[in-house]
C-alpha cells in the first residue's frame, strides 16, 4: 500500500498537530487517527474524525447529564442490555468518518449500505492512479457450484498463472488506453501536443472494476455495526471482509464496551427462528432430530446445524 510522499506528508502533518478540546476522546483511537491502515494490495482505511464514545451511548440511553455512571461495570451492563434487546437509538448518537481506498467492485458492494454519507473521488475531475487489485494466490478460486455468489476450490498451476496473466494484462492495457485517450503521460505532459484529450468523464468508462477508487464514508455507530455484522461475516466476499476486519479494530479502539457487546451478541451470537427454538427444546428434552423431523427446510437445517456446531 504505497503512499506518495505528498500523501504521507499530509498524514504526518495531521498526526503531528494537537487541538485542545472539552469533547470526550477515545485515547486508543487517537493513537491511529489519520493513519493509513493497509488493506489488500493498494487499499487502506483511515479514521479521520469521530464523535462520542461508550459514555455517549450510556448518556443517550439515560437521557442524563455527564458521562455515564461512576462504575464501568454499570455502563457495560447497560450497553449489553441495549445490544441484546436491539435498542439501537442510543448507538446512533456516536459517529465516525473514514477515508477508504478500495477497488471499484468492492465499492459497488459497499454502497448498497445506504446508511452513510459518502463522497467519492471524481474521475470526471481527476485522473485515476495506475493501481489495480490482483488477488493473492490463495484467494484466486473457481466459481462455487452450489452458491451463485461464492467461491470454491483455489486455482493452481497453469490455470492460476493464466488467470493472473489475464488480470494483469487487461488492467495494464485499459490503463494505457485510458491515458492515451486523455492524451496524458505519466509525468502529466501531453502525449501529443497537437491534439486534445478525450473528456475525463468519457475516458474513464473502459477502466475495469479492479481499479482503485477512494471515498470519505461517515456513519453512526449503529449503522457501522450493522455493516460490520454483514461484511465481517465468514460468508462475505473476502475483499470486503478484509476492510471490515480492519474496521472492527477501529471500533474496538473507539468504543471498547460497545465493541465487546457487538462481538458477544451480534458476531458471536446465533439468531433462531420459532421453529429453530422449538427444535432446540426438543433436543434438550432428549429427542433425536433430523432435517425432516425438525420442521426446518433443508437449507434452514444446514444453517441450524452449522450455527450450533452439530455437524
Amino acid at each position: 500500500m504505497p503512499l506518495s510522499r505528498e500523501q504521507q506528508a499530509e498524514i504526518d502533518q495531521a498526526r503531528g498537530a494537537t487541538q485542545p478540546t472539552r469533547r470526550p476522546i477515545a485515547p486508543a483511537l487517537e493513537e491511529i487517527l489519520y493513519q493509513a491502515l493497509p488493506v489488500l494490495d493498494h487499499g487502506f482505511v483511515r479514521v479521520v474524525d469521530y464523535m462520542g464514545d461508550d459514555a455517549a451511548v450510556v448518556q443517550a440511553a439515560r437521557v442524563s447529564y455527564g458521562r455515564g455512571t461512576k462504575k464501568v461495570s454499570e455502563d457495560r451492563g447497560l450497553i449489553n442490555y441495549l445490544m441484546r434487546h436491539r435498542h439501537t437509538t442510543p448507538f446512533e448518537m456516536c459517529e465516525i468518518k473514514y477515508h477508504v481506498k478500495l477497488p471499484i467492485f468492492v465499492a459497488r458492494q459497499w454502497i448498497r449500505h445506504r446508511t452513510a454519507n459518502v463522497n467519492e473521488y471524481s474521475a470526471r475531475y481527476s485522473i485515476l492512479d495506475n493501481e489495480f487489485y490482483i488477488p493473492r494466490p490463495e484467494h484466486l478460486a473457481a466459481q462455487s457450484k452450489q452458491n451463485r455468489q461464492g467461491r470454491e476450490a483455489v486455482l493452481a498451476g497453469e490455470e492460476a498463472e493464466r488467470v493472473f496473466g489475464l488480470l494483469k494484462k487487461d488492467a495494464e492495457l485499459v490503463y494505457e488506453h485510458y491515458m492515451e485517450m486523455l492524451n496524458e503521460s505519466d509525468s502529466g505532459e501531453p502525449l501529443d501536443a497537437e491534439r486534445s484529450g478525450l473528456a475525463r468523464e468519457l475516458a474513464r468508462m473502459n477502466l475495469s472494476l479492479n481499479f482503485y477508487t477512494q471515498w470519505y464514508w461517515k456513519t453512526n455507530l449503529h449503522n457501522l455495526m450493522h455493516f460490520l455484522s454483514l461484511r465481517a461475516d465468514a460468508h462475505a466476499q473476502y475483499e470486503i471482509r478484509a476492510y471490515a476486519e480492519v474496521m472492527i479494530d477501529t471500533l474496538r479502539r473507539w468504543c471498547p464496551i460497545c465493541h465487546d457487546a457487538f462481538m458477544e451478541y451480534r458476531m458471536g451470537g446465533v439468531h433462531l427462528s420459532k421453529s429453530g427454538v422449538a427444535a432446540v427444546r426438543r433436543m434438550i428434552a432428549g429427542e433425536k432430530l433430523d432435517q425432516k423431523s425438525s420442521g426446518l427446510n433443508p437449507r434452514e437445517w444446514r444453517e441450524f446445524v452449522a450455527a450450533l456446531g452439530l455437524g
